[in-house]
């Protein structure tokens, strides 16, 4: 049980039970009998939660304090709720901003490099580790809560129940992000379609194999395939085997920043991401990044990245419908409801609430989805024991720029986010875990035969292969736009995948190139390896891999069930 860790001490028991007059207990009661009635604790352990908050925050009784995030459900219901529960129970008033992403990171970075206090907190990707563990301006929080931030962090914060913990811990081993919402990226399919056996005996008469989950891109292409120029009608509608998005945008970045590289097989083996070589192609030596070319040892422009960007482009083409070239990040659950997508090969699960709304063509009229989630398939050159795919985490982050008052009683607000009385909540609303307990809870079981598999996947073996952007990467602020503008130009046709990549890669080695002597860097600053002919590296063990021979390659797939089956025994599959 979480709350066997419980270290509240008698007299906040005594408070929480023995004080109803109190109006803090009151406003704390109120809350746990309504909006946060459904948790994961009992209903004494989350007033005694709630006495602990009420006493640590009695020194900052009347303060402001302001924290920003970004523009999701989660921070709108953090924004809209439980900044507004903080402040009845606490007395503390907190402003909090949701702002799109590329601001707030721009904000977060500009107090770094200024010292000016904009936010007392941010709840920040923890694709910023690698910058946040280099800098001696963000705050180490595991240092902080045996600290100066001692006497205000919860007893019952019980950090080894965040599912994502690992992705805030930086090159020191110590924490420095906590994580506040996480959503993966997975393989998404009309499982309805996928189910009927009139399709499934014509994609076995035509490819020798189950129409199923695919296991290789082998077979996410002959699913595309076949839905795109043999089915092309279902139910009167036209449909498409495949949707991705390609406009010219910020977000064509994240689609590939965030590990569309790690599924064809960039990088070397290890968890939560490759070494010595990572997802992005960036090889370190013991923690000092050396290159992202294969010149320099890195695989950003390898054979394995060349293949990812041509397949994106390929399966763009052939078998997307023409208006995804418009689409961006914001626009993929609203196309998905059009019902007209037989599969997704790589999707933000933060889709799901837009994808299991009543009336739409996705849900059946009891609630259930026509759909469903499963691991994203794998390309040629991955191999067991790499990552298979990103895992966004936003995750509050405090500035040393911070007043130490400001910083303490914004650290209450954002433990009190996270907290066991609240996070249950705030997963069914946002569909975001982060804690095993709201995971293994009965409500998580009750919905999910809503979700689609969602919370199967959070609860199998296999979701540790999903990780987000590693300590590898020293800047994601600087070099993350790098993929979009590159990228672009590929999707454009104004370069060729090879081309773009090998751009891509010597702009990535400039950026490291100025961080070697950037004072900012307080700790193990990029360091490049002198350029050589690429075979030398490529003739070497591990990453940068050489070219391999794809054609023959067979579609492998798997059964939905049957990884249903295997993920209740422990499974990955």
């Amino acid at each position: 049980m979480p709350m066997q860790r419980m270290h509240a001490a008698a007299w906040i028991v005594a408070l929480a039970l023995s004080a109803p007059a109190r109006a803090d207990m009151v406003a704390a009661r109120k809350w746990l009998q309504g909006e946060f009635a459904t948790s994961a604790i009992t209903p004494q352990q989350q007033l005694q939660e709630m006495a602990w908050f009420v006493e640590a925050a009695r020194p900052y009784r009347g303060m402001t304090v302001r924290v920003a995030s970004e523009q999701i459900g989660t921070h709108f219901y953090e924004r809209d709720m439980l900044a507004k529960a903080f402040s009845e129970i606490t007395g503390i008033r907190v402003i909090h901003e949701t702002i799109p992403e590329g601001k707030l990171v721009d904000t977060l970075f500009e107090q770094m490099n200024s010292g000016r206090n904009f936010y007392d907190a941010y709840v920040n990707d923890t694709d910023s580790i690698g910058r946040h563990s280099r800098s001696s301006q963000t705050v180490a929080l595991s240092a902080f809560m045996r600290g100066e931030g001692k006497d205000v962090t919860l007893p019952t914060l019980d950090v080894h129940d965040f599912i994502g913990r690992s992705f805030g811990i930086g090159l020191d081993g110590q924490l420095y992000q906590l994580p506040d919402q996480q959503f993966a990226n997975l393989y998404w399919f009309r499982h309805d379609w996928f189910s009927r056996p009139e399709l499934k005996r014509r994609f076995r008469a035509k490819y020798g194999y189950d129409l199923g989950v695919p296991i290789n891109w082998r077979a996410y292409e002959d699913i595309a395939d076949f839905f795109t120029n043999d089915v092309k009608i279902i139910d009167g509608v036209r449909v498409y085997g495949h949707l991705d998005y390609a406009k010219f945008h910020p977000s064509l970045g994240w689609r590939f920043s965030d590990s569309w590289l790690s599924l064809a097989g960039t990088g070397d083996k290890g968890i939560p991401f490759g070494r010595p070589v990572d997802d992005w192609g960036i090889r370190v030596e013991g923690c000092v990044p050396v290159g992202a070319s294969v010149a320099r040892g890195g695989e950003t422009n390898g054979p394995s990245s060349v293949y990812a960007l041509q397949k994106y482009i390929d399966w763009l083409n052939a078998y997307a419908p023409p208006e995804a070239r418009d689409y961006t990040f914001d626009d993929i659950g609203t196309a998905l409801q059009k019902g007209n997508i037989a599969q997704m090969n790589f999707l933000y699960t933060v889709n799901t609430p837009a994808l299991t709304k009543p009336g739409s063509p996705l849900v059946n009229a009891d609630g259930t989805p026509r759909w469903r989630y499963a691991p994203s398939p794998h390309g040629s050159y991955w191999e067991e024991g790499m990552k298979l795919g990103y895992q966004d985490a936003g995750a509050w982050t405090l500035l040393k720029s911070t007043p130490l008052p400001q910083r303490k009683a914004a650290w209450l607000y954002a433990q009190f986010t996270v907290s066991h009385t609240v996070s249950l909540k705030k997963t069914l609303v946002g569909l975001t875990p982060i804690r095993e307990s709201d995971l293994n809870a009965a409500a998580m079981t009750a919905i999910a035969p809503k979700l689609g598999g969602l919370v199967e996947f959070y609860r199998s073996p296999a979701r540790v292969a999903w990780t987000p952007t590693g300590t590898n990467v020293p800047d994601y602020p600087g070099m993350a736009p790098l993929w979009w503008q590159n990228i672009g130009l590929a999707i454009s046709g104004k370069l060729n995948a090879q081309q773009a990549m090998d751009r891509l890669a010597q702009q990535m080695d400039q950026v490291m190139a100025r961080l070697a002597d950037d004072p900012r860097m307080a700790r193990c600053r990029p360091k490049l390896n002198p350029p050589v002919d690429p075979s030398v590296w490529l003739g070497r063990p591990g990453a940068p891999k050489p070219a391999r021979v794809t054609a023959a390659e067979r579609g492998e797939t798997i059964a939905y069930e049957a990884l249903l089956r295997a993920w209740r025994e422990g499974r990955v599959r």
